[in-house]
């Protein structure tokens, strides 16, 4: 189970190199997006709860009104694995197509 593998230091930063916005908060993956306004907000989570059930991997995210919180982590393996670093990747080409 590679994707249970908790990713070192040196791999979460250059995660982050490739992930715009992203870092770490209270050991996890953590970002917040601004939209528009909550249309597009809940457009974002649900276009992006298609993707996440695809991949089974589920994410903490949290909105009001314009702003979507999310943080990611790995329960099973007690941290941060390419599992999280896979799903911010997926989520940022999401939110590029709904931020304006």
């Amino acid at each position: 189970m590679a994707d249970l593998k908790r990713l070192t230091g040196d791999e979460i930063d250059s995660a982050l190199a490739n992930l715009p916005g992203w870092r770490i908060e209270r050991g996890k993956l953590h970002r917040e997006y601004k939209f528009a306004d909550f249309v597009h907000a809940f457009g974002f989570m649900a276009t992006a709860a298609v993707a996440i059930e695809a991949i089974g991997h589920h994410p903490e995210w949290f909105n009001v009104y314009h702003t979507v919180r999310i943080d990611l982590t790995t329960h099973d393996a007690g941290g941060i694995t390419s599992k999280d670093t896979d799903l911010a990747a997926k989520l940022e080409s999401i939110a590029r197509k709904l931020q304006t």
